[in-house]
């Protein structure tokens, strides 16, 4: 068994991660997180296939030989459609990815009518052809990509709030089609909630895969003997986020933006690893 905090690294193009790591955070307090972004590379629906994966691995395998961990979590959607087999071959660590939540949607919609909300790269992807085949045939699924939502989630770290009108528009389709579910599927969207729920009232439920990843995340540190502890060790100093390495500069105010969402971090790092 091991003798100290299960640390878990997520791995993200951007802050849209760290949706992910507060319900990892939620689910297992006691683990240390870092976090990894590449913001230098962001967005990565416009990259090649293989500059996402090259990129994905060399910062991923970067943290690794500083910091241990014993989980990683893909938390973009994009990423985890090209990334996935290619880290599993480069190491032995548990990889964990992220898909859009259409299984659970359709387990809870009640008129069979769900929207889902993805990046423009997301929604034109076959494998989201095929988890609504396997899992909402039977649903009336529409599919929405806009590419400014994760581009307004980022600008939450700095204070600024999306337009209320603007997401209006956007999300205009759904009410137009009367959905009562609606799939996240991308990390970033769950910063944007609040100002969803304020575009559709009429929805009965919001759902995305952070819950599902943080209770398989749990598994695999139990599985690999790292129990599950109640709190980060002393030499956090209250800290959740062990780390967060930006490949580009930081964001502005990200220590604040954190600390608002309850996962304070204890080292902020930009232009990594090249200035570590």
């Amino acid at each position: 068994m091991s003798k100290r905090n299960p640390r878990v690294l997520v791995f993200d193009s951007g802050v849209g991660g760290f949706s992910v790591a507060a319900c990892i955070h939620r689910t297992l307090p006691g683990a240390e997180l870092l976090y990894v972004a590449d913001n230098a590379g962001f967005p990565y629906g416009d990259q090649p296939e293989q500059v996402v994966i090259e990129r994905c691995c060399s910062l991923i395998e970067a943290c690794v030989q500083e910091t241990s961990c014993d989980v990683i979590v893909i938390a973009c959607n994009t990423a985890s459609t090209v990334v996935l087999p290619h880290l599993r071959a480069r190491t032995e660590i548990p990889v964990v990815g992220v898909v859009p939540a259409i299984k659970p949607a359709s387990q809870c919609t009640v008129n069979r009518k769900i929207g889902v909300l993805a990046t423009p790269a997301t929604v034109k992807r076959p494998y989201l052809d095929e988890l609504i085949r396997d899992f909402a045939s039977d649903c009336e699924v529409v599919r929405l990509g806009d590419p400014n939502l994760v581009r307004w989630a980022e600008e939450l770290v700095s204070g600024q709030e999306p337009k209320q009108p603007l997401l209006n528009d956007v999300l205009l389709p759904f009410q137009q089609r009367g959905v009562d579910t609606v799939v996240l599927g991308c990390t970033h969207y769950p910063l944007l909630l609040p100002w969803f729920r304020e575009s559709l009232p009429g929805v009965k439920f919001w759902v995305d895969s952070g819950q599902a990843i943080a209770r398989r995340v749990e598994y695999l540190l139990q599985n690999a003997g790292c129990m599950p502890v109640p709190e980060a060790p002393e030499e956090l100093a209250g800290a959740v986020v062990r780390t967060a390495c930006f490949s580009g500069p930081a964001p502005a105010g990200i220590a604040r933006f954190l600390e608002g969402m309850g996962m304070p971090v204890a080292d902020v790092k930009s232009h990594w690893p090249d200035s570590k």
